[in-house]
């Protein structure tokens, strides 16, 4: 059979055609297209418009097919009205406008009690407060609005007319209860939000309606459920995950939310995943510190592909570092003269070329992987004996051996597209291809390339 991955990063999307015959899978790229924020009033915004036409192209462009899913990032939405319209442009998480929320979130309702609730990280451009934003400066746009579609839920409505609300997709949201898997309506009332707009919580697997004529099922729709279903974990033992690309996320697979205080202070996450699973996780600003810096070198002339970048970076012998989480990494206008203040300011060596940058960068993601990997078996109270990396990370060589001797466990790194392969996977087991998950972890473990990265020494 047939199944389509349609998968939309914050910065491009493509679509992946996977065939899956006798439990054995193949993937084949059939259309690729850009994304990103748009400038728009002076706000940061989604052009949803452009994105499902090229999703519509990516479809045309793959044959026939037995199913498609869509995954996309988390946390941002779009509202609909009454008679199913889309009341305005979506705004992007890196809007700057969620962080005024913030502390009128925490006067209705404290940080602890919020965490025993929803058990999300703490993150300006959570779904929670970008809502509570707007209550606070377009409350007419919320009084308009009768249904909330994150964005892999909105595309899907745009393609079939059905309004579903996936779980991994609304478990981004800091509105639902983490033990219940399910809308928190007194979270709700009590931040004035309107009950109306939440619609039932569907889990990944189901069916969507028909696009031309073909099923549209749910994946993992939140685009790092995906990924952690395709972590090719068929070994003994316990294991922890990065989901690397633009974002690290670094976390565990449980059965359980962790909604302690002790995972609170370390700022960890309860988000849903296939099967029901929750990924217990740190979002960690990843790749995109090596991204914002290639875009500025190539606005200064210097334009490098990402593999002259890791080459520079292999060559160079700089040291300092950065916390990837600090705020001020989140949006800046200019990520090299960001890094470089940064690392003035607390009196470390500047860096003398793009290679000491770029080493910077994977350096300091691979010692906070470390702090964070701690972080996580302290709070879980597991001994992770491997460390699963996938997505487009599990490409960068460099950043995964410096991982390596920073956990000091092996680091196994693949595969690549695990974004797609666990979307299309959740459709062949909605189709019976697949008895379980595990069943399919293994299948992806036989067709899918690992490299294995041992610490050194």
């Amino acid at each position: 059979m047939r199944f389509l991955a349609v998968d939309i990063g914050a910065s491009s999307g493509r679509t992946i055609v996977g065939t899956v015959e006798q439990g054995a899978i193949r993937l084949d790229e059939s259309y690729r297209f850009e994304n990103g924020m748009q400038d728009s009033g002076g706000a940061k915004r989604w052009d949803i418009t452009a994105l499902v036409e090229a999703v519509r192209n990516g479809i045309r462009a793959s044959g026939d097919l037995d199913g498609i899913g869509i995954d996309t990032w988390g946390v941002d939405y779009g509202l609909l009205d009454g008679a199913g319209r889309l009341v305005d442009q979506p705004f992007a998480y890196r809007d700057p406008r969620h962080a005024d929320a913030v502390p009128e979130v925490y006067r209705l309702i404290p940080r602890q009690r919020l965490y025993e609730t929803a058990g999300m990280q703490e993150l300006a451009f959570n779904t929670i407060f970008q809502l509570v934003a707007e209550k606070m400066k377009r409350p007419e746009i919320l009084d308009r609005a009768d249904r909330m579609l994150m964005m892999p839920e909105l595309i899907t409505y745009l393609l079939t007319g059905e309004a579903v609300s996936e779980y991994s997709a609304c478990s981004t949201t800091g509105l639902l209860n983490a033990r219940a898997r399910d809308w928190d309506m007194d979270l709700i009332g009590t931040l004035g939000l309107p009950e109306r707009i939440f619609g039932p919580v569907t889990m990944p697997g189901a069916r969507a309606g028909t696009c031309d004529g073909t099923p549209v099922y749910l994946p993992a729709m939140h685009d790092t459920g995906s990924a952690v279903a395709a972590v090719p974990a068929v070994e003994a033992g316990d294991w922890a995950y990065i989901s690397s690309g633009t974002w690290s996320l670094v976390g565990a697979e449980l059965d359980e939310p962790v909604l302690t205080q002790e995972a609170r202070e370390a700022n960890f996450t309860n988000e849903g995943g296939a099967g029901g699973k929750i990924r217990f996780l740190k979002n960690i600003n990843g790749l995109w510190l090596i991204q914002e810096c290639r875009r500025m070198w190539a606005e200064r002339g210097k334009p490098m592909e990402f593999a002259e970048i890791a080459a520079a970076a292999e060559a160079s012998d700089y040291g300092a570092t950065i916390d990837p989480n600090d705020p001020r990494y989140l949006a800046p206008d200019n990520m090299v003269d960001e890094i470089a203040a940064d690392l003035a300011d607390r009196g470390e060596p500047l860096p003398k070329t793009e290679g000491d940058l770029a080493r910077c960068c994977y350096l300091s993601l691979a010692k906070v992987y470390k702090r964070e990997l701690d972080r996580l078996q302290e709070v879980t109270g597991k001994r992770f004996e491997r460390l699963h990396v996938v997505g487009g990370g599990a490409r960068a060589e460099l950043l995964n051996r410096m991982a390596a001797d920073e956990v000091g466990i092996p680091v196994h790194a693949g595969p690549a597209e695990a974004t797609a392969i666990g979307n299309l996977c959740i459709q062949a087991q909605a189709c019976g291809l697949f008895a379980d998950l595990q069943e399919a972890r293994q299948a992806i473990a036989e067709a899918m390339p690992v490299t294995v990265y041992e610490p050194a020494g």
